[in-house]
């Protein structure tokens, strides 16, 4: 484990080697470790944090790949089968070669096991931004079950700070309606982590949405709102209450307190010791029997 900072910390870049932009139409020689591959010998990771591809992003990729052709190799590691090599990095620049009608894509080979290819994957979509904050989440929680990391290895790993990867994981807390809010660009994180101490999330981030709220706002709204039933005073007991406790107190010589609405209430006597635990407890029996 405390390899991983100086092996992953300095970066996709620096992990498959500097890279020489590729001929326009996409093509380019077997050399400097860059290869061709037929775009059925590739598969997608299951394994890719990456979740949703924008479409309209797609297909401005798909554009650019037409124009200039693609600018970067994908990354990619064999798989059990010969022919087929499964994408570590790059997925979105496959899927959009094809759209292009690309038959061959530029890519470079690399032999990692799954830790180090979740790794990679999820350093290559953080650095670029591609990752929505629940996608990120859902990565950073993947290697910690998977793989035992700390949060502490994971800041190290992705050059972030380790309140980002903290705060980014307390999304996972967040109800289903309010991540889907969070994956569809609704909310951004900072609207998201104003919700996650909220007593009604999914209400809150209604009302944010609806109301087009800032962070600020959001954050003044939900403190706002789990604060206010503190601040509530209790009920008024009424004068029978009040009797009816001093005189339990008296005769047990302890301090009782006594509330109840409609049908039902509730009977607390505080005691300071095992001893007056004890005599109230010999009380209770006797009376039972």
């Amino acid at each position: 484990m405390t390899d991983k900072p100086s092996r992953l910390g300095r970066g996709l870049a620096a992990l498959i080697g500097d890279m020489a932009t590729l001929e326009s139409s996409g093509r380019v020689a077997e050399s400097g470790g860059v290869r061709r591959l037929p775009v059925e010998f590739i598969t997608a990771n299951r394994a890719n944090p990456r979740r949703t591809f924008d479409d309209e992003q797609l297909e401005e990729l798909t554009n650019s790949i037409r124009e200039k052709g693609i600018m970067q190799p994908l990354l990619v590691r064999p798989s059990s089968d010969p022919n087929i090599f499964e994408i570590i990095a790059g997925e979105r620049r496959w899927r959009a070669a094809q759209r292009a009608g690309l038959h061959e894509v530029p890519v470079i080979v690399r032999e990692v096991d799954d830790k180090e290819a979740l790794e990679l994957a999820i350093i290559e979509n953080v650095q670029r931004a591609d990752l929505n904050p629940l996608e990120e989440a859902l990565g950073y929680e993947q290697l910690i079950e998977q793989f035992d990391y700390t949060q502490q290895d994971l800041a190290q790993v992705i050059g972030k700070s380790r309140s980002h990867v903290a705060n980014t994981l307390r999304l996972l807390k967040l109800p289903d309606s309010v991540k889907g809010m969070v994956s569809g660009g609704e909310l951004t994180a900072g609207h998201a982590r104003t919700l996650i101490t909220a007593a009604d999330p999914a209400a809150l981030a209604e009302e944010i949405v609806s109301r087009g709220l800032s962070v600020r706002e959001a954050e003044a709204l939900s403190q706002k709102r789990e604060v206010a039933p503190r601040h509530r005073e209790p009920a008024a007991k009424d004068a029978d209450t009040v009797a009816l406790e001093r005189q339990l107190s008296n005769a047990l010589g302890l301090s009782v307190s006594l509330s109840h609405s409609g049908n039902g209430g509730k009977l607390e006597i505080r005691y300071k010791t095992l001893e007056q635990l004890d005599g109230i407890c010999s009380r209770l029996t006797r009376a039972a029997n």
